[in-house]
């Protein structure tokens, strides 16, 4: 993407779930690459907290949930620096347990944010990206965006769907000089795995104390000992902004990769095994 000189910024990006975590990393170094940042998140004052006070940072207050709030935002980051050019959709919440014990109340509320509200905040934002012909809009995913394992199926299916909705979003923005890349990353060191960002299900069945019930075993395990390191992902936005052809899909972290070959092999070894009954399903020529 070029570069685009606004008020002597290199661009502008909007940022949520920007106060803690991987979004305000991806705001810092935003900010010591020279760009202005839009740090949207539900508390305002904890975002200038974390990040100071800057001509070329903008706190806003956002709940992604909320649709108004979403447009208000965007177009506070407009009036302050006249244009966006990179919108981070980072906002988001997993919840741990099998699908039987995941409770409609909390999917419903990850589903709001992690789908809904990353819809409105995008809808808000490609207005004036369509305008300028420029832009690129960033939805973090997940390597469970990719492939679902047992105890995270309700939290990948969120993420599956952002993976669908940044495949159809490549596909209607390209013409219009507009990018959008899904990022994948693995397991990162970040507070993903602590209460403040994971529903652990209330509800535990012993039928699958060997499936979900080992994979919350295990989450307490690594918390805070993932491998990724998530300053390393920060920075990897910036050279993903600054490339002039940027992917569709940016895995992050050698355990993404290689989730996403196993699943690749899985998925050709059993279509071509099932490959005969598949096609008989042509009407006759």
């Amino acid at each position: 993407m070029a570069d685009v000189q606004q008020g002597g910024f290199k661009r502008v990006w909007f940022i949520t779930g920007a106060s803690r975590g991987i979004g305000a990393l991806i705001a810092e170094a935003a900010l010591a690459d020279g760009n202005a940042v839009v740090a949207a998140g539900r508390n305002a004052q904890a975002i200038v907290e974390r990040l100071g006070d800057s001509p070329a940072l903008l706190a806003v207050a956002l709940d992604v949930t909320d649709e108004a709030q979403a447009k208000a935002a965007v177009q506070a980051a407009i009036d302050k620096f006249g244009r966006i050019d990179v919108l981070v959709n980072n906002a988001g919440f997993g919840l741990l347990g099998a699908i039987e014990e995941s409770a409609d109340k909390d999917v419903r509320r990850m589903y709001d944010t992690n789908v809904f509200g990353l819809l409105n905040v995008t809808r808000a934002v490609l207005p004036t990206l369509r305008a300028h012909r420029s832009g690129h809009v960033i939805n973090i995913s997940s390597v469970g965006g990719y492939r679902a394992a047992a105890g995270f199926g309700a939290y990948s299916s969120t993420k599956f769907a952002v993976e669908g909705i940044t495949e159809a979003l490549h596909a209607e923005l390209k013409p219009l000089g507009i990018h959008a890349t899904v990022v994948e990353p693995g397991y990162f060191r970040t507070d993903f795995l602590d209460a403040s960002s994971l529903v652990v299900a209330e509800n535990v069945i012993d039928d699958y104390d060997e499936t979900s019930g080992a994979v919350r075993r295990r989450a307490v395990q690594i918390n805070h000992n993932q491998p990724g390191d998530p300053k390393k992902l920060a920075a990897a936005m910036i050279t993903l902004v600054d490339a002039a052809n940027p992917p569709l899909r940016l895995p992050l972290g050698t355990d993404t990769l290689a989730a996403i070959a196993a699943k690749n092999a899985y998925v050709t070894q059993e279509t071509d095994a099932w490959k005969d009954l598949s096609a008989s399903t042509d009407f006759d020529a």
